[in-house]
C-alpha cells in the first residue's frame, strides 16, 4: 500500500526523510457543515464562510514542531481552509509527533487514532519525529493517508494541494503574545540518552534575513506572508507578538552549515536586536558552552530588548554521570560559565534541565547535582526521571536505577528545586521589571497575569486595553509562586528602543 515516495527541496523546515503518500485510501469528501448546529451553520452564513473546508491540528513534543505546524496551518488557511471549531468534524487533520521518548510515540499514536474517531472522513496527514523514525508504523493507523516524514516536505505538501505563493516563514501565532520563530533544524550531539540526532541529523540554518524579515513582520503585525489574504486576515487580522521566541532542535549550532563566513547565533541576535519596534526577544535552549562573550555582552547592551533569560541544559551535576552521558560540559565549565552570565547581568534568570536516576547514578553523583542547583540558585529547574530510549547507547547500560528510586530523588530535587526558585522570586522584590500583559484573572476585575523579561510570572492590576502590551511593574511579595504586583506599582513601559 506505501507508494509514492518523494523528495522535497531545500526549505528551513527540513531535516532528513521521505514522505509517503497513501493515494487510495482518501476519504470520501463530505460537506465541511454537515454535522453542525443549524444557529453554527447561519452564524458562517452571514461570515460568508459556509462552503470552507475544515482543519484540525494537533502537535505533540518541542517548539519547533509548534512553529512548523503553525507553519502549515497558515498555508491550509491561504489554501481556504478554517480552523473547526469544537465538536465539529474536520475535513483535514494534521498531527505533529513526538519520538523523544516512548511516550510521545504512544501519544502520538493515541492522537491519531483518537482523531481518525472523531473524524471518520476526514484526510490525517502524520508528520514529526514519530513518522520520521517509524514511518510505516504510524502509515498503518487508522485514517491515516499521508506521512510526511522529511520537514523539507512541508512547502511541497502545500504547493501539491494548489498554494501556488508558497510562505517564507509565518506570519501570526494564534492568539498568543508570544510567537516562536525557528531558526536552525538538526542536532549532531552524541547525547547518549537521546533519540533526536538519529531522526533530526542534518543541521539547517535559515538565512539571517529570512528570519529578520520574519520577526519584523510578527512584531508588527502586518498579516500573511506572500502577499495573499488568508481566512484569519480577511476576520480580523494578524495580532503583533510582544515576544519572539528563537528556538532550534539545537539553537547552539545555528550557523554551523552556512557556508564562509558563517553566521553565528550572536550575529542573528544583534540583527534582531537593532531592529524598530515593541517586542522582545528571547532565547530557547542553549548549552553553557555557546554562550560566548560576545552573546553576554549583546544582552547586557541590549536589556530591554533581549531577555536577561537562558535556559542552560545540565542534566547532571555529577561529571561521572556526564561522561557516560557523552555531554560536553563539565560541572566547572558550566559553573563558571554560570558565574560569567552572572558577572555581566543584573540578575539573569537561568534555568535548567536535569535528569535524575540515569543509568549508574550513585547517591554520591545525586548529592552532587543537589549542591550545583544550591551553588547555582536556578530561577527554574526541569526535573526528568531518566526513561530508556530503545534505539540509543543509555538504554543498553548496566546498572539501571530502580523505579522506586528515581522517583524518590526526583522528588527530593523538586523540592529543592521549588526553595531556589522562591529565593530567585524573593530576590526581584522591589525591583522595576519588564511584564508583557497577556491573560486577566478569572473573577479578578482588571487584574491580569504576564511574564517578566526574566520570564517569572507576574500578577498586576491593569486596564483590559493594556492586554498583550508592556509595562513596568514592582512586585511587592510573591504568592504560590508569582510576583504580586499592587495598585499604583505599574508605569506604561512605551515604545521599546534598540537599545532601551
Amino acid at each position: 500500500m506505501l507508494a509514492g515516495w518523494r523528495r522535497g527541496e531545500f526549505s528551513p523546515l527540513c531535516d532528513g526523510g521521505r514522505s509517503i503518500v497513501l493515494p487510495n485510501v482518501l476519504p470520501q469528501k463530505r460537506h465541511p457543515l454537515a454535522e453542525v448546529g443549524d444557529s453554527r451553520r447561519k452564524a458562517r452564513e452571514r461570515l460568508g464562510i459556509t462552503n470552507m473546508p475544515t482543519l484540525k491540528t494537533i502537535t505533540l513534543g518541542c517548539k519547533v514542531n509548534q512553529y512548523e505546524t503553525e507553519f502549515l496551518r497558515e498555508g491550509f488557511r491561504r489554501l481556504g481552509y478554517r480552523d473547526a471549531v469544537e465538536g465539529e468534524p474536520a475535513d483535514l487533520c494534521v498531527v505533529n509527533t513526538c519520538t523523544v521518548t516512548a511516550q510521545g510515540d504512544a501519544k502520538s499514536r493515541k492522537a491519531i487514532r483518537q482523531l481518525a474517531r472523531d473524524n471518520p472522513h476526514a484526510e490525517i496527514i502524520v508528520t514529526g519525529c514519530y513518522a520520521t523514525r517509524a514511518a510505516k508504523e504510524a502509515a498503518r493507523l487508522p485514517g491515516v493517508t499521508e506521512i510526511v516524514s522529511d520537514k523539507a516536505e512541508l512547502p511541497d505538501l502545500l504547493a501539491r494541494r494548489g498554494l501556488e505563493n508558497l510562505p517564507v516563514g509565518i506570519s501570526g501565532f494564534g492568539l498568543r503574545h508570544r510567537a516562536y520563530v525557528k531558526v536552525q533544524d538538526g542536532c549532531r550531539m552524541p547525547c547518549s540518552y537521546c533519540i533526536i540526532p538519529q531522526v533530526r541529523p542534518r543541521l539547517r540554518s535559515r538565512p539571517i534575513e529570512h528570519v529578520v524579515t520574519e520577526v519584523r513582520r510578527l512584531g508588527e503585525g502586518n498579516g500573511p506572508a506572500g502577499g495573499e489574504l488568508s481566512p484569519v486576515s480577511r476576520y480580523g487580522g494578524y495580532a503583533a507578538h510582544r515576544e519572539i521566541v528563537l528556538t532550534g532542535i539545537h539553537l547552539g549550532h545555528y550557523g554551523a552549515d552556512l557556508p564562509a563566513p558563517a553566521p553565528k547565533l550572536a550575529d542573528l541576535v544583534q540583527r534582531l536586536a537593532e531592529l524598530p519596534g515593541e517586542f522582545r526577544i528571547r532565547l530557547s535552549s542553549l548549552e553553557a558552552a555557546e554562550v560566548d562573550d560576545r552573546l553576554i555582552d549583546l544582552l547586557a547592551a541590549f536589556p530591554s530588548r533581549v531577555c536577561p533569560h537562558l535556559h542552560l541544559s545540565l542534566q547532571s551535576g555529577s561529571d561521572d554521570v556526564l561522561r557516560r552521558m557523552c555531554r560536553r560540559d563539565t560541572v566547572d565549565s558550566f559553573l563558571d560559565r554560570c558565574r560569567q552570565i552572572e558577572g555581566r547581568l543584573d540578575r539573569p534568570a537561568l534555568t535548567t534541565d536535569l535528569i535524575v536516576g540515569f543509568p549508574g547514578e550513585t547517591d554520591a553523583d545525586f548529592a552532587a547535582t543537589c549542591r550545583v542547583v544550591e551553588q547555582v540558585g536556578f530561577a527554574k529547574v526541569h526535573v526528568f526521571r531518566f526513561s530508556p530510549r530503545s534505539g540509543t547507547p543509555a538504554a543498553a547500560m548496566p546498572d539501571q536505577v530502580s523505579e522506586p528510586l528515581k522517583r524518590e530523588r526526583m522528588a527530593l530535587l523538586e523540592t529543592l528545586s521549588r526553595r531556589v526558585r522562591r529565593q530567585y522570586l524573593n530576590s526581584l522584590i522591589g525591583r522595576p521589571l519588564q511584564v508583557l500583559i497577556e491573560t486577566p484573572i478569572e473573577g479578578q476585575l482588571n487584574r491580569w497575569r504576564g511574564t517578566s523579561e526574566r520570564y517569572m510570572p507576574v500578577e498586576l492590576p491593569v486596564a483590559a486595553e493594556r492586554g498583550g502590551q508592556f509595562v513596568v511593574a514592582t512586585p511587592l511579595r510573591t504568592l504560590a509562586g508569582a510576583l504580586i504586583v499592587e495598585e499604583g506599582a505599574v508605569v506604561a513601559a512605551g515604545l521599546l528602543g534598540a537599545g532601551a
